[in-house]
């Protein structure tokens, strides 16, 4: 894996009452993956991760309320050649509706934790998911 084929990114995973994930696609595009996105310059993953679901999802999180689950990589879900390392943090509450989206988000919808769904970006489906 080549370091300028690597997309650094960071992203959350918010639960609903039944313990499905909440996954997001972005326009122009056919995988759902977990909120979230890619760091600035000089921006920590927590950081980036508290920017992207303030932009996608207009929820206002607290550094307390997400711990860090690890970095995990894959191949990339909407950029051929490229793989993702990502800083995954899990929300530490519930969200009892379905959030609205802004920005580039087209879509968000729940998926249980063991699916297999094709349409599931290989970070989640195949490494995050079966994390949790």
């Amino acid at each position: 894996m080549q370091h300028n084929n690597l997309i650094r990114i960071a992203a959350v995973v918010f639960r609903n009452p039944q313990g499905e994930i909440l996954s997001v696609r972005k326009a122009g595009t056919a995988s759902f993956m977990l909120p979230g996105g890619k760091l600035e310059a000089g921006e920590s993953g927590l950081e980036a991760a508290i920017r992207e679901i303030a932009e996608e999802l207009h929820l206002k999180l607290e550094a307390t309320e997400l711990s860090h689950l690890g970095r995990f990589g894959a191949e990339a879900a909407n950029e051929s050649g490229f793989s993702v390392d990502c800083d995954v943090f899990v929300y530490a509450h519930v969200l009892t509706e379905l959030p609205a989206v802004f920005e580039e988000i087209a879509e968000a919808r729940f998926f249980p934790a063991d699916s297999q769904a094709a349409e599931l970006a290989p970070l989640s489906r195949d490494v995050v998911f079966p994390q949790l």
